[in-house]
């Protein structure tokens, strides 16, 4: 079951089954007002389970349930860090923040963004992946970067589009991916669904 509404605005074109304010921000960046209904569901991968898949599956689940607590469509979305074929979640603390930060130092990693948008057409859906290579990172840095409390509500104990930009050397694909949602993909599946782009 979705939690309540975290805001409910009377112009909304889509509902957001998120309460990251990342994903709000790029959805508005494009024009799409929307209404926050996070949905609560377990986010525990599957035995054998592949990121792609793992992303999609949640994208769907966050869209299906909120959908029938509003008329508008519904987006839900999922973003995991991946090395070495390992989702890597969010760290539970400073410890498990400097493990993953030291996987992924100096070397190239996978970001996969999964989104799903309910509406007319069904549920649509697509799965985004961008390579982001980062710098060495020193382990003094880590514990700085931790305590700046950035990375703990983070996928893979970093925010691209936060202090953690200093880290990253360059990326293959979709920025807004990494941040949380493909707007290129995600704007062609509101049209899909008869949501209209820089609403006013």
């Amino acid at each position: 079951m979705p939690v309540r509404n975290v805001e409910n605005f009377t112009d909304a074109v889509l509902c957001l089954a998120s309460a990251s304010p990342r994903r709000r921000e790029l959805l508005a960046s494009i024009g799409v007002t929307t209404t926050v209904m996070p949905a609560n569901i377990d986010e525990t991968p599957k035995a054998g389970e592949a990121p792609d898949a793992y992303v999609v599956r949640l994208a769907h689940a966050k869209a299906l349930a909120v959908a029938p607590h509003t008329e508008l469509p519904v987006l839900g979305s999922d973003t995991a860090v991946v090395v070495d074929d390992t989702i890597l979640g969010k760290p539970c603390d400073e410890a498990e923040a400097c493990a993953m930060l030291t996987r992924l130092s100096g070397r190239r990693h996978r970001v996969v963004t999964g989104v799903a948008v309910s509406g007319p057409e069904g549920v649509l859906s697509c799965c985004v992946s961008t390579w982001v290579s980062m710098r060495a990172i020193g382990h003094d840095e880590m514990r700085a970067y931790w305590a700046t409390g950035e990375p703990a509500d983070k996928a893979g104990g970093y925010a691209i589009q936060g202090l953690a930009a200093v880290f990253i050397d360059h990326i293959e694909g979709s920025h807004s991916a990494v941040v949380g949602l493909p707007l290129y993909e995600t704007a062609a599946l509101l049209a899909r669904q008869g949501v209209a782009l820089w609403h006013r």
